[in-house]
């Protein structure tokens, strides 16, 4: 797995699509808290983070699935699946090690954003009026949405040759996951299951910790989601093996 770990971050570090990913996001963020007047901190006067753990996700819903894209869906378009599937590594080694590459490149992208974070604790008024649990609690929530993203980017490089595919059914999935289950369980059509409904999505779960109440049900849910696309994943690569 670390073989493919240090190959997979290498690929990424020696092409422009993660400095591409990272930068846009940084800028996107950055133009939403501090400059667009509808989102930005300096017009609304309130020193929060509210505007990063709120439009992150969407901006993460199109970004993400442009690092995984690649991920198998390459592999398999050049011919080289073939080499890495008779490479003495089990399957779950190679999911696993591109899995981990896309998710810390993803964790290296909010890094930075600490700078925003600190800025905002530095305009509270009295300086540091920040609610710091509802953030750390949000970073983890933030964190643990780009796990999930990133595991249905790569389960959705495993399923075509086609690139371009693979980012359009992994936008689509993330959308689904992250803000589909709610906005269904809105429709008045469900009864007394419209609370389940919306369990189910990642918006619940993702709410509940921006709240700074980091439930051991909500830390669950995120990992079998992630554990689920993997296993999806292996399903797919286990069944296309010539």
């Amino acid at each position: 797995m670390i073989q493919i770990l240090i190959k997979e971050i290498n690929s990424f570090l020696n092409s422009l699509i993660a400095y591409i990913v990272i930068g846009v996001f940084l800028t996107g963020i950055g133009l939403l808290m501090w400059v667009f007047p509808e989102t930005s901190i300096l017009e609304y006067g309130y020193a929060d983070m509210a505007t990063l753990f709120e439009l992150g996700p969407y901006v993460f819903m199109f970004l993400i699935p442009a690092i995984t894209m690649r991920t198998f869906a390459e592999e398999r378009k050049s011919g080289t699946i073939e080499l890495l599937l008779t490479r003495p590594l089990s399957d779950w080694e190679i999911i696993l090690g591109k899995y981990f590459s896309g998710f810390l490149l993803v964790l290296f992208s909010l890094i930075p954003t600490f700078i925003y974070c600190y800025s905002v604790y530095r305009l509270g008024n009295p300086e540091g009026n920040l609610d710091l649990a509802g953030i750390a609690g949000s970073y983890v929530g933030i964190s643990l949405l780009g796990g999930v993203f990133t595991a249905v980017g790569v389960f959705a490089s495993s399923i075509t040759h086609n690139q371009i595919v693979a980012f359009i059914v992994a936008v689509f999935l993330c959308f689904i996951f992250y803000s589909g289950f709610s906005s269904l369980a809105a429709v008045d059509v469900w009864g007394t299951w419209s609370p389940v409904l919306e369990q189910m999505g990642i918006l619940y779960h993702y709410r509940a910790m921006s709240k700074g109440l980091l439930d051991t049900r909500d830390l669950i849910y995120f990992i079998s989601v992630i554990g689920l696309m993997l296993l999806f994943t292996h399903f797919i690569l286990g069944s296309r093996k010539w």
